[in-house]
């Protein structure tokens, strides 16, 4: 299966850009005590590159991936998410905006698969493809190429994934995310719980989103996976505050 093309913003703009952007978390149990986590982020990410993340444990990789889907309040700075010929800034707009882009400029694949309980696989990875547009039918018949090709068995497609094992919900959760054509891609930790056969199905799907215009921001523990799709990394560590920086 070939990934559809992404909507082609100007290669000259970035699809995705961090500036000055921080974040602490409230501690309620310790008084409204204020942990600080990064500060004065900036990065670019542009059409049809990977940047990957890296740093430490703690350093707040995830949560500056939490940040550009909305999932975590910024605390200063600016998030532009490029979404057609307009630029949103997520820490500025408001959830129905954030939930738009959603629809139309991102695509997010967290460590943990969340679906509605009860919900069959096949329909878990068509979902979002119909919220593009696509055909009932066109949408199965792309959902079940990547369940195909993640080795995901037909037999387990009817099934909720909440009875699979830890592999198998990663490999759900990949097709997912994988399975839209949003021009900006979220990865955290895709990887973690698969097998090196699998692990390459993932190298090659990266690629091919690259291919089709993707901006893809992400985050790889498993060094062979970083550099077999980073085109470049950012050192999270040079953002992290100093209580995080050699967590």
């Amino acid at each position: 299966m070939t990934v559809t093309s992404a909507p082609m913003p100007d290669p000259v703009s970035p699809a995705l850009t961090l500036d000055g952007v921080a974040k602490s978390f409230v501690l309620h149990l310790r008084g409204g005590a204020s942990l600080p986590v990064v500060r004065d982020v900036g990065l670019e990410v542009r059409p049809g590159e990977c940047v990957v993340l890296g740093g430490p444990s703690g350093a707040g990789k995830s949560s500056i991936l939490k940040m550009i889907y909305g999932n975590y309040r910024i605390g200063e700075g600016r998030i532009l998410v490029r979404d057609g010929l307009e630029f949103v800034d997520v820490a500025t707009t408001g959830p129905r905006r954030i939930m738009a882009l959603r629809r139309t400029a991102m695509a997010y694949v967290s460590q943990f698969l969340r679906v509605i309980p009860r919900v069959p696989t096949l329909d878990v990875v068509v979902e979002p493809l119909l919220a593009e547009g696509f055909g009932l039918e066109e949408a199965r018949g792309r959902a079940r190429d990547l369940l195909r090709r993640l080795n995901l068995p037909a037999r387990l497609w009817s099934l909720p994934p909440a009875t699979f094992s830890g592999g198998e919900q990663a490999r759900v959760n990949i097709a997912r995310g994988f399975a839209p054509s949003r021009p900006i891609l979220l990865l955290d930790e895709p990887t973690a719980s698969l097998d090196a056969e699998n692990r390459a199905v993932v190298a090659d799907l990266v690629a091919e989103k690259k291919q089709a215009g993707t901006a893809i921001l992400a985050i790889f523990h498993d060094e062979e996976m970083r550099d077999r799709v980073a085109d470049r990394i950012v050192d999270v560590a040079r953002f992290a505050e100093p209580h995080l920086a050699h967590a």
